[in-house]
């Protein structure tokens, strides 16, 4: 095992934890921190508990870090209020903070990795033509899933989940956020599925 190897997931594991925990003190609303978080909440026990099993490849390592303070930083400040979608916005000249497109877009970008991984290591479609396309399926999948996770959300908390929708007007969020996580998916795939067969074991060598 390279050192780069063995020193980058720690590192990033206690970049993410401690962005995670900095974003808890004060948040603009605890409850759309709370939801926003809870993949990284959930998500870091599961990736400890499955590591000596499943050890991820260095590339998703670092996407799942970054799509974690993504998420991170749309929980502190809410979608709709982040500092890096306001300068975006005045930088050009947009109507609305443009974070939560960036979110729905990783929402696709990362997620199409962690699903390659899974089916290239646990299933026969390593090589196969349907590799690409049942990934791309998953993710808008998931997406649709978190678009009825916002819709449950609205019916049960009304004007309180304002900030977790993050729709800021737009009647057509839901559509924008699907088609954005589905452009994610398959650029993902179409610039780091060479990389990422680069990074996986040998067949003989599935986890």
């Amino acid at each position: 095992m390279s050192r780069a190897r063995a020193v980058l997931p720690p590192a990033l594991l206690a970049l993410v934890l401690v962005a995670l925990v900095a974003s808890g003190i004060r948040p603009y609303d605890r409850l759309t921190w709370l939801l926003e978080t809870v993949w990284v909440i959930v998500g870091v026990p599961v990736v400890l508990l499955t590591w000596r099993r499943f050890p991820l490849s260095t590339l998703l390592c670092c996407l799942l870090a970054a799509h974690a303070l993504i998420l991170i930083a749309g929980g502190h400040w809410t979608y709709a209020r982040t500092p890096l979608g306001d300068w975006a916005r005045d930088l050009f000249d947009l109507s609305r903070n443009p974070y939560d497109r960036l979110g729905h877009f990783a929402q696709g970008f990362v997620p199409a990795i962690l699903v390659r991984e899974i089916l290239v290591r646990r299933s026969p479609l390593r090589g196969s033509r349907w590799l690409a396309p049942l990934v791309v399926c998953a993710c808008l999948a998931f997406s649709a899933f978190f678009e009825m996770i916002e819709w449950w959300a609205a019916v049960a908390g009304g004007s309180a989940a304002d900030d977790f929708l993050a729709t800021q007007g737009d009647v057509w969020d839901t559509q924008w956020d699907m088609f954005l996580a589905l452009l994610g998916a398959i650029t993902s795939l179409a610039l780091l599925s060479r990389l990422h067969d680069r990074q996986l074991p040998p067949p003989a060598a599935r986890g």
